[in-house]
């Protein structure tokens, strides 16, 4: 098996069960487990750490931090450009359907779900799919301020949006606005009067094995249940949901775990909530970040001051996927910077640093690329388009260092199911192994 056959399969593997935010950092914590590192307590108030150990933090279950030493890694010299602190930042969530409370509306015989939608999805691209449930149930126990906290995944599909017949709407063709609360609710189950008024909550205590009384809230998504394939006349493309930003998840888990430098400090973060912003404790746009690291760095003997030394001197990539050139619709493509599928990763660039780009750092990662025979490509919106931003604007409020936005391109981002080529997960991939092993 070849190479990007070999990653292909891994990066579906690990689209099949990150379903969610939740099921994405449970997934990545057994990852990082299985290659040792080892777990290392928000809730802790001191932190034992040493060169050559590699840990990892759960925050709030849906944002995973990574660090391994280097073994020899010196508290003295956290500030020199040996002892580097090096970060790859990406985000675990995706534009989906948000289950309300009491989400239950049953009607002329049909039992359907009442959503709202999570992020910036292409609507019309979640109609007569198969769809199920993921996310964070909440359970009753003996403590009031300590609830249980379980991760599910349904994984089977149990809802689908039905579209409405052509004969219905002859001008369907002509586009289609959907309404987000009429025309977006899945159905669940038909049967009459027979459908049970709260045939959710009966569902979710079955697949839990509780009550319905038992459950005092939940965080749960709905998600496409197709399964991701390799497609093309050559087997070159890959059709799937998630590939934002799950390529990136991958690529940064598949880069801590096989990193093998020997001074310094890598780290990996897989935050929640870019899709919305990342305004939450969990997100990218909160001081947890900068917290966590400065606690890693007085775990390992770092004296005042050393973390925020390491900040300035630090290097990140934030990693998520660009916008691939699309052969149906050249016109919305910058005449210069077309960046097809295929071609290599993306660095993106915006004046109006939607992508925190400099040219001091670019140049920098087009030195390690090209030095690794890793192909790349530079991105840029046309000056009359609006442009979308990534979470390493908002990560660098906290962490003054020199960041990249990159990524792979995809066709159809916030679909329900994107298109990339897989010879550019493979690049990505060798970046993030580049830069963590570069001494």
């Amino acid at each position: 098996m070849d190479r990007m056959t070999q990653t292909a399969d891994r990066l579906l593997n690990r689209i099949s069960v990150s379903t969610c935010s939740f099921t994405t950092t449970a997934e990545a914590i057994r990852t990082l487990a299985e290659q040792g590192f080892k777990e290392l307590r928000l809730s802790e108030s001191e932190w034992q750490a040493e060169p050559g150990g590699n840990y990892y933090i759960n925050a709030n279950d849906s944002t995973v931090y990574a660090f391994s030493i280097g073994r020899r890694f010196d508290c003295t010299r956290a500030g020199e450009p040996g002892q580097m602190l090096r970060l790859a930042l990406a985000h675990t969530d995706h534009p989906c359907l948000y289950v309300k409370s009491r989400p239950e509306v049953v009607s002329h015989g049909y039992g359907k779900l009442n959503i709202e939608i999570y992020g910036g999805p292409i609507l019309n691209t979640w109609l007569d799919r198969p769809l199920s449930a993921a996310g964070k149930v909440i359970l009753k126990t003996d403590s009031t301020f300590e609830p249980e906290a379980r991760i599910i995944d349904m994984k089977k599909p149990l809802f689908t949006i039905p579209n409405l017949a052509i004969h219905l709407n002859r001008d369907v063709n002509k586009g289609v606005e959907l309404n987000r609360q009429t025309d977006m609710m899945p159905i669940a189950c038909v049967g009459g009067n027979e459908v049970d008024e709260q045939f959710f909550m009966q569902m979710l205590a079955r697949r839990m094995n509780v009550s319905v009384s038992e459950i005092l809230d939940y965080e749960l998504y709905l998600y496409n249940c197709d399964a991701g394939d390799v497609i093309g006349f050559q087997e070159d493309m890959i059709s799937a949901p998630r590939l934002d930003n799950i390529t990136s998840v991958e690529a940064c888990l598949h880069g801590i775990c096989g990193s093998g430098r020997e001074n310094g400090i890598n780290g990996v973060v897989l935050f929640d909530n870019e899709e919305i912003g990342s305004r939450t404790r969990q997100g990218a746009d909160s001081v947890l970040l900068s917290m966590v690291i400065e606690k890693l760095y007085g775990a390992l003997g770092a004296g005042d001051g050393a973390a925020k030394t390491a900040f300035v001197n630090g290097f990140a990539l934030s990693l998520d996927v660009a916008h691939g050139f699309h052969p149906n619709k050249a016109e919305k493509a910058d005449p210069t910077n077309e960046n097809p599928l295929g071609k290599g990763v993306v660095i993106k660039r915006s004046s109006a640093q939607n992508y925190v780009t400099n040219s001091e750092a670019v140049g920098s990662m087009m030195m390690l690329m090209e030095n690794a025979d890793i192909p790349y490509q530079k991105f840029a919106s046309r000056s009359d388009a609006t442009q979308g931003g990534t979470l390493g604007a908002v990560a660098s409020k906290y962490l003054p260092m020199k960041i990249v936005d990159m990524g792979v391109p995809v066709l159809a981002m916030h679909s329900s199911r994107e298109l990339m080529a897989a010879a550019d997960q493979v690049s990505l991939e060798r970046v993030v192994g580049e830069f963590f092993s570069e001494e």
